[in-house]
Protein backbone atom coordinates (compact mmCIF):
# COMPACT_ATOMS: atom_id res chain seq x y z
CA UNK A 1 0.00 0.00 0.00
CA UNK A 2 1.01 3.43 -1.16
CA UNK A 3 2.74 5.29 2.00
CA UNK A 4 -0.06 8.50 3.07
CA UNK A 5 0.46 11.54 1.13
CA UNK A 6 2.41 13.62 4.09
CA UNK A 7 4.74 10.43 5.69
CA UNK A 8 7.99 11.32 6.17
CA UNK A 9 10.08 8.78 5.29
CA UNK A 10 13.77 7.37 5.51
CA UNK A 11 16.33 7.06 2.78
CA UNK A 12 15.82 3.54 0.73
CA UNK A 13 18.68 1.49 0.45
CA UNK A 14 21.12 2.32 -1.62
CA UNK A 15 22.07 -0.50 -3.89
CA UNK A 16 24.04 1.31 -6.71
CA UNK A 17 27.08 3.11 -5.90
CA UNK A 18 27.04 6.27 -8.31
CA UNK A 19 24.58 8.92 -8.41
CA UNK A 20 21.15 8.29 -9.81
CA UNK A 21 19.26 10.73 -11.50
CA UNK A 22 15.94 10.42 -12.76
CA UNK A 23 15.85 11.58 -16.41
CA UNK A 24 11.96 12.25 -16.30
CA UNK A 25 9.96 12.56 -13.09
CA UNK A 26 6.76 15.00 -12.79
CA UNK A 27 5.32 17.44 -10.72
CA UNK A 28 1.57 17.47 -10.33
CA UNK A 29 -0.01 20.89 -10.66
CA UNK A 30 -1.57 22.14 -7.88
CA UNK A 31 -4.52 24.28 -8.52
CA UNK A 32 -2.82 28.02 -7.63
CA UNK A 33 -0.05 26.86 -10.82
CA UNK A 34 -1.65 28.54 -13.13
CA UNK A 35 -4.54 31.05 -11.62
CA UNK A 36 -2.05 32.78 -9.22
CA UNK A 37 0.93 32.98 -11.80
CA UNK A 38 -0.85 33.68 -15.67
CA UNK A 39 -0.55 36.92 -16.80
CA UNK A 40 -3.43 39.28 -15.60
CA UNK A 41 -5.35 39.59 -18.83
CA UNK A 42 -5.55 35.94 -19.10
CA UNK A 43 -6.23 35.02 -15.16
CA UNK A 44 -10.49 34.69 -16.06
CA UNK A 45 -8.93 31.79 -18.86
CA UNK A 46 -6.55 30.27 -16.82
CA UNK A 47 -6.93 26.43 -15.33
CA UNK A 48 -8.82 25.87 -12.24
CA UNK A 49 -9.09 22.97 -10.27
CA UNK A 50 -11.96 21.58 -8.57
CA UNK A 51 -11.79 18.72 -6.07
CA UNK A 52 -15.36 17.27 -5.58
CA UNK A 53 -17.33 13.79 -5.55
CA UNK A 54 -17.13 11.81 -8.27
CA UNK A 55 -14.79 13.06 -9.71
CA UNK A 56 -12.05 14.09 -7.33
CA UNK A 57 -9.41 16.67 -8.50
CA UNK A 58 -9.53 17.65 -11.98
CA UNK A 59 -8.38 20.54 -13.64
CA UNK A 60 -10.50 22.52 -16.05
CA UNK A 61 -9.42 24.51 -18.89
CA UNK A 62 -11.18 26.77 -20.70
CA UNK A 63 -10.80 25.77 -24.55
CA UNK A 64 -10.73 22.14 -24.04
CA UNK A 65 -13.39 19.98 -23.52
CA UNK A 66 -11.73 17.33 -21.49
CA UNK A 67 -11.38 17.63 -18.28
CA UNK A 68 -7.46 16.67 -16.58
CA UNK A 69 -8.46 14.71 -13.85
CA UNK A 70 -5.19 13.68 -11.84
CA UNK A 71 -5.66 10.41 -10.26
CA UNK A 72 -2.95 8.50 -12.44
CA UNK A 73 -1.06 11.69 -12.44
CA UNK A 74 0.01 11.04 -8.79
CA UNK A 75 -0.24 7.14 -8.48
CA UNK A 76 3.30 5.97 -7.85
CA UNK A 77 3.32 3.05 -5.55
CA UNK A 78 -0.07 2.37 -5.83
CA UNK A 79 -1.61 -1.47 -6.38
CA UNK A 80 -2.44 -1.97 -9.97
CA UNK A 81 -6.06 -2.80 -9.21
CA UNK A 82 -6.28 0.83 -7.05
CA UNK A 83 -5.01 2.78 -10.27
CA UNK A 84 -7.96 4.92 -11.39
CA UNK A 85 -7.59 8.44 -13.44
CA UNK A 86 -11.21 9.52 -11.81
CA UNK A 87 -12.24 9.75 -8.41
CA UNK A 88 -9.18 10.44 -6.66
CA UNK A 89 -9.67 13.72 -4.40
CA UNK A 90 -6.40 16.10 -3.90
CA UNK A 91 -5.81 14.92 -0.01
CA UNK A 92 -4.95 11.65 -1.87
CA UNK A 93 -2.14 12.93 -4.34
CA UNK A 94 1.33 12.66 -3.49
CA UNK A 95 2.23 15.74 -1.46
CA UNK A 96 5.49 16.10 -3.35
CA UNK A 97 4.25 16.46 -6.38
CA UNK A 98 3.34 20.21 -5.51
CA UNK A 99 5.56 20.61 -2.28
CA UNK A 100 8.90 20.44 -3.07
CA UNK A 101 10.24 19.48 0.84
CA UNK A 102 8.01 16.65 0.74
CA UNK A 103 10.08 15.96 -3.07
CA UNK A 104 13.12 15.80 -1.43
CA UNK A 105 12.04 12.97 1.08
CA UNK A 106 10.30 11.04 -1.64
CA UNK A 107 13.60 11.36 -3.71
CA UNK A 108 15.41 9.75 -0.64
CA UNK A 109 12.53 6.93 -0.71
CA UNK A 110 13.68 6.18 -4.07
CA UNK A 111 17.29 6.64 -2.93
CA UNK A 112 17.72 8.76 -6.37
CA UNK A 113 20.06 11.90 -6.00
CA UNK A 114 18.18 14.34 -8.24
CA UNK A 115 15.30 14.46 -11.37
CA UNK A 116 14.32 16.51 -13.92
CA UNK A 117 11.13 17.89 -13.40
CA UNK A 118 8.69 17.55 -16.44
CA UNK A 119 5.08 19.08 -16.28
CA UNK A 120 1.60 16.74 -15.58
CA UNK A 121 -0.93 19.30 -17.06
CA UNK A 122 1.23 20.88 -19.05
CA UNK A 123 1.59 17.54 -21.22
CA UNK A 124 -1.70 17.90 -21.84
CA UNK A 125 -2.06 21.56 -22.67
CA UNK A 126 0.52 21.03 -25.41
CA UNK A 127 -2.55 20.26 -27.67
CA UNK A 128 -4.66 23.44 -26.38
CA UNK A 129 -5.29 25.21 -30.31
CA UNK A 130 -5.75 29.03 -28.60
CA UNK A 131 -1.87 29.66 -28.66
CA UNK A 132 -2.23 32.82 -27.25
CA UNK A 133 -3.44 31.47 -23.78
CA UNK A 134 -1.11 28.28 -24.35
CA UNK A 135 1.63 30.73 -24.22
CA UNK A 136 0.41 32.78 -20.97
CA UNK A 137 -0.24 28.68 -19.23
CA UNK A 138 2.64 28.01 -19.99
CA UNK A 139 4.49 31.52 -18.88
CA UNK A 140 1.90 30.99 -15.55
CA UNK A 141 3.74 27.39 -15.04
CA UNK A 142 7.57 28.99 -15.84
CA UNK A 143 7.20 30.97 -12.95
CA UNK A 144 5.82 28.01 -10.72
CA UNK A 145 7.83 25.67 -11.50
CA UNK A 146 10.98 27.60 -11.11
CA UNK A 147 10.21 29.10 -7.30
CA UNK A 148 9.36 25.09 -6.91
CA UNK A 149 12.84 23.90 -7.88
CA UNK A 150 14.88 26.75 -5.76
CA UNK A 151 13.78 24.87 -2.66
CA UNK A 152 16.98 22.86 -3.81
CA UNK A 153 18.57 23.52 -7.08
CA UNK A 154 21.12 20.41 -6.19
CA UNK A 155 18.24 18.25 -6.44
CA UNK A 156 15.60 19.65 -8.59
CA UNK A 157 16.58 20.30 -11.91
CA UNK A 158 13.20 22.17 -13.71
CA UNK A 159 12.32 22.49 -17.55
CA UNK A 160 10.53 25.25 -18.68
CA UNK A 161 8.06 25.41 -22.15
CA UNK A 162 7.17 27.43 -24.58
CA UNK A 163 4.79 26.92 -27.55
CA UNK A 164 7.44 27.80 -29.93
CA UNK A 165 4.85 30.32 -31.86
CA UNK A 166 7.90 31.83 -33.46
CA UNK A 167 11.62 31.89 -33.58
CA UNK A 168 12.31 34.97 -31.65
CA UNK A 169 9.72 34.52 -29.21
CA UNK A 170 10.74 31.06 -28.27
CA UNK A 171 14.08 32.31 -28.38
CA UNK A 172 13.38 35.19 -25.48
CA UNK A 173 11.57 32.46 -23.60
CA UNK A 174 14.65 29.90 -23.39
CA UNK A 175 16.82 33.24 -22.17
CA UNK A 176 13.75 33.72 -19.45
CA UNK A 177 14.37 29.99 -18.79
CA UNK A 178 18.00 30.09 -18.27
CA UNK A 179 17.35 33.62 -16.18
CA UNK A 180 15.15 31.61 -13.70
CA UNK A 181 17.44 28.61 -13.22
CA UNK A 182 15.69 25.94 -15.18
CA UNK A 183 18.19 23.12 -16.90
CA UNK A 184 16.37 22.35 -20.30
CA UNK A 185 13.01 23.16 -21.94
CA UNK A 186 9.99 20.58 -22.99
CA UNK A 187 8.33 21.46 -26.44
CA UNK A 188 5.28 19.91 -27.94
CA UNK A 189 5.71 17.14 -30.35
CA UNK A 190 4.24 19.50 -33.16
CA UNK A 191 5.61 23.61 -32.95
CA UNK A 192 2.84 26.40 -33.01
CA UNK A 193 3.64 27.48 -36.05
CA UNK A 194 2.41 23.77 -37.34
CA UNK A 195 -0.12 22.44 -34.83
CA UNK A 196 -3.46 22.51 -36.24
CA UNK A 197 -4.49 23.81 -39.07
CA UNK A 198 -2.06 26.89 -39.01
CA UNK A 199 0.48 25.51 -41.79
CA UNK A 200 3.63 26.49 -40.48
CA UNK A 201 7.04 24.88 -40.37
CA UNK A 202 7.85 21.89 -39.08
CA UNK A 203 10.81 20.99 -36.91
CA UNK A 204 13.01 19.84 -40.19
CA UNK A 205 12.65 23.12 -41.15
CA UNK A 206 16.04 25.30 -41.37
CA UNK A 207 13.55 28.29 -40.32
CA UNK A 208 14.29 26.69 -36.70
CA UNK A 209 17.83 26.51 -36.74
CA UNK A 210 18.68 29.92 -34.77
CA UNK A 211 16.49 27.94 -31.91
CA UNK A 212 18.08 25.37 -31.73
CA UNK A 213 21.08 27.09 -31.94
CA UNK A 214 19.61 29.16 -28.86
CA UNK A 215 19.08 25.75 -27.06
CA UNK A 216 23.28 24.70 -27.22
CA UNK A 217 24.03 28.13 -26.45
CA UNK A 218 21.93 28.71 -23.06
CA UNK A 219 22.73 24.55 -22.33
CA UNK A 220 19.07 24.52 -22.30
CA UNK A 221 18.39 20.89 -23.98
CA UNK A 222 15.48 20.40 -26.21
CA UNK A 223 13.08 17.94 -24.91
CA UNK A 224 10.09 15.88 -26.52
CA UNK A 225 7.16 14.18 -23.86
CA UNK A 226 4.78 11.61 -25.04
CA UNK A 227 1.37 12.86 -25.42
CA UNK A 228 2.31 16.23 -26.11
CA UNK A 229 1.16 16.30 -29.94
CA UNK A 230 -1.46 13.99 -32.14
CA UNK A 231 -2.70 11.11 -31.04
CA UNK A 232 -2.36 7.54 -32.45
CA UNK A 233 -5.89 5.76 -31.60
CA UNK A 234 -5.07 2.51 -31.80
CA UNK A 235 -8.05 -0.36 -33.04
CA UNK A 236 -9.42 -2.91 -30.13
CA UNK A 237 -9.38 -2.78 -26.41
CA UNK A 238 -8.30 0.43 -24.89
CA UNK A 239 -5.37 -1.01 -23.69
CA UNK A 240 -3.84 -1.46 -26.97
CA UNK A 241 -3.61 2.60 -27.36
CA UNK A 242 -1.22 2.43 -24.27
CA UNK A 243 0.75 0.81 -27.02
CA UNK A 244 0.65 3.30 -29.10
CA UNK A 245 1.96 6.24 -27.34
CA UNK A 246 5.78 5.89 -28.49
CA UNK A 247 4.17 6.64 -32.27
CA UNK A 248 4.45 10.64 -31.82
CA UNK A 249 8.24 10.14 -30.47
CA UNK A 250 9.12 8.15 -33.26
CA UNK A 251 7.71 10.42 -36.05
CA UNK A 252 9.90 13.50 -34.05
CA UNK A 253 12.98 11.60 -34.25
CA UNK A 254 12.58 10.75 -38.04
CA UNK A 255 11.45 14.15 -38.91
CA UNK A 256 14.90 15.93 -37.12
CA UNK A 257 16.94 12.80 -38.69
CA UNK A 258 15.52 12.67 -42.26
CA UNK A 259 14.84 16.41 -42.37
CA UNK A 260 18.83 17.23 -42.33
CA UNK A 261 18.26 19.04 -39.00
CA UNK A 262 21.90 17.22 -37.45
CA UNK A 263 24.00 17.71 -40.28
CA UNK A 264 22.59 21.60 -40.26
CA UNK A 265 23.23 21.82 -36.63
CA UNK A 266 25.96 19.14 -35.90
CA UNK A 267 26.04 20.09 -32.09
CA UNK A 268 21.87 19.50 -31.38
CA UNK A 269 21.19 17.03 -28.73
CA UNK A 270 17.37 16.39 -28.20
CA UNK A 271 15.67 14.30 -25.61
CA UNK A 272 12.98 11.48 -26.73
CA UNK A 273 10.79 11.29 -23.39
CA UNK A 274 9.15 8.18 -21.99
CA UNK A 275 8.88 6.43 -24.68
CA UNK A 276 11.18 3.16 -23.64
CA UNK A 277 13.90 2.27 -25.72
CA UNK A 278 14.56 -1.03 -26.59
CA UNK A 279 13.13 -0.55 -29.37
CA UNK A 280 15.72 1.82 -31.26
CA UNK A 281 17.77 -0.91 -33.08
CA UNK A 282 14.75 -2.32 -35.09
CA UNK A 283 13.39 1.53 -35.71
CA UNK A 284 16.87 2.47 -36.19
CA UNK A 285 17.64 0.01 -39.38
CA UNK A 286 14.14 0.63 -40.51
CA UNK A 287 15.38 4.26 -40.84
CA UNK A 288 18.27 2.99 -43.00
CA UNK A 289 16.53 0.95 -44.62
CA UNK A 290 13.97 3.80 -46.02
CA UNK A 291 16.47 5.98 -46.92
CA UNK A 292 18.76 3.92 -48.94
CA UNK A 293 16.04 1.76 -50.86
CA UNK A 294 13.21 4.26 -51.18
CA UNK A 295 14.23 8.15 -50.60
CA UNK A 296 14.23 8.29 -54.49
CA UNK A 297 11.25 6.96 -55.93
CA UNK A 298 9.66 9.16 -52.68
CA UNK A 299 10.60 12.55 -54.55
CA UNK A 300 9.93 14.14 -51.37
CA UNK A 301 12.83 12.21 -49.36
CA UNK A 302 14.19 14.80 -47.77
CA UNK A 303 17.84 16.20 -48.28
CA UNK A 304 20.94 14.25 -48.65
CA UNK A 305 22.08 13.04 -45.24
CA UNK A 306 25.65 13.22 -44.20
CA UNK A 307 25.83 9.87 -42.64
CA UNK A 308 23.28 7.18 -42.29
CA UNK A 309 20.15 8.05 -40.21
CA UNK A 310 21.11 5.55 -37.79
CA UNK A 311 24.29 6.83 -36.83
CA UNK A 312 22.71 10.09 -35.35
CA UNK A 313 21.23 8.25 -32.69
CA UNK A 314 24.57 8.12 -30.42
CA UNK A 315 25.36 12.14 -31.18
CA UNK A 316 22.24 13.39 -31.04
CA UNK A 317 19.50 11.46 -29.75
CA UNK A 318 18.95 11.03 -25.97
CA UNK A 319 16.16 8.29 -25.24
CA UNK A 320 14.40 7.97 -21.65
CA UNK A 321 12.96 4.88 -20.23
CA UNK A 322 11.66 3.35 -16.76
CA UNK A 323 10.99 -0.06 -16.50
CA UNK A 324 12.38 -1.54 -19.42
CA UNK A 325 14.60 -4.36 -19.18
CA UNK A 326 15.37 -4.96 -23.41
CA UNK A 327 17.33 -1.65 -23.15
CA UNK A 328 19.33 -2.89 -21.29
CA UNK A 329 20.11 -5.87 -23.37
CA UNK A 330 20.30 -4.01 -26.65
CA UNK A 331 22.89 -2.22 -24.92
CA UNK A 332 24.90 -5.08 -23.54
CA UNK A 333 24.69 -6.47 -27.25
CA UNK A 334 25.94 -3.99 -28.68
CA UNK A 335 22.97 -2.70 -30.15
CA UNK A 336 22.54 0.53 -28.67
CA UNK A 337 25.20 3.29 -27.82
CA UNK A 338 25.20 3.59 -24.17
CA UNK A 339 25.18 7.49 -24.33
CA UNK A 340 21.80 7.14 -25.91
CA UNK A 341 19.89 6.14 -22.87
CA UNK A 342 19.01 7.95 -19.33
CA UNK A 343 17.13 5.73 -16.87
CA UNK A 344 13.81 7.63 -15.05
CA UNK A 345 11.19 6.61 -12.42
CA UNK A 346 8.59 8.96 -13.92
CA UNK A 347 7.64 9.60 -10.28
CA UNK A 348 4.62 10.24 -9.40
CA UNK A 349 2.84 8.79 -12.35
CA UNK A 350 1.23 5.51 -12.72
CA UNK A 351 3.93 4.28 -14.53
CA UNK A 352 6.39 5.42 -11.99
CA UNK A 353 8.90 2.82 -10.79
CA UNK A 354 8.94 4.72 -7.16
CA UNK A 355 9.36 3.24 -4.48
CA UNK A 356 10.83 -0.03 -6.02
CA UNK A 357 13.79 1.66 -7.83
CA UNK A 358 16.47 0.35 -6.24
CA UNK A 359 15.63 -3.39 -6.55
CA UNK A 360 14.73 -2.73 -10.23
CA UNK A 361 17.45 -1.27 -11.15
CA UNK A 362 19.97 -4.09 -9.61
CA UNK A 363 17.87 -6.94 -11.94
CA UNK A 364 18.01 -5.08 -14.69
CA UNK A 365 21.37 -3.67 -14.40
CA UNK A 366 23.23 -6.49 -13.53
CA UNK A 367 24.73 -7.99 -16.79
CA UNK A 368 25.96 -4.22 -17.78
CA UNK A 369 29.41 -3.11 -16.99
CA UNK A 370 29.88 -0.90 -14.16
CA UNK A 371 30.90 2.43 -15.91
CA UNK A 372 28.10 1.67 -18.62
CA UNK A 373 25.75 1.53 -15.91
CA UNK A 374 26.78 4.90 -14.48
CA UNK A 375 26.19 6.49 -17.55
CA UNK A 376 22.73 5.28 -17.90
CA UNK A 377 21.62 6.17 -14.39
CA UNK A 378 22.98 9.41 -14.14
CA UNK A 379 26.30 10.05 -16.03
CA UNK A 380 24.21 10.87 -19.31
CA UNK A 381 21.94 13.06 -17.49
CA UNK A 382 24.15 14.95 -15.31
CA UNK A 383 26.03 16.02 -18.53
CA UNK A 384 23.60 16.70 -20.95
CA UNK A 385 22.28 19.29 -18.48
CA UNK A 386 25.51 19.99 -17.17
CA UNK A 387 24.61 19.35 -13.53
CA UNK A 388 28.09 19.03 -12.36
CA UNK A 389 28.33 21.98 -10.20
CA UNK A 390 24.92 21.60 -8.07
CA UNK A 391 24.90 17.93 -7.32
CA UNK A 392 24.33 17.33 -3.63
CA UNK A 393 27.18 16.35 -1.68
CA UNK A 394 28.12 12.31 -1.13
Amino acid sequence: MALATDERIESAPRVIDTPIISADSHITEPGWCYVDNIDPAFRDRAPFLTDEAPDGAMFHVPGMSAKIHLGLHSAAGKESNALAMKGVPFSELHRAGWDPAYRVEAQKRDAVDGEILYPSVGMILCNHSDLDLQKAMFDAYNRWISEYCAHDPSRLYGLGQTPLRSVEEGIADLEAMAAAGLRGVMLPLTPGTAAGDNGGPDYDSPEWDPFWRACIGLSLPPSFHILTGKSYRARGPKLNNFLSIIRGNQDLIGTFVFGGVFDRVPDLRIVCVEADAGWMPHYAYRMDHAYTRHRNWMGGGGPELQRKPSEYFADHIGLTFQDDWSAFRMAEAGLIDIKSLMWANDFPHSDSTWPYSQGMLATQTADIAPDDRARVLGGNVIELYNLHDVLPAA
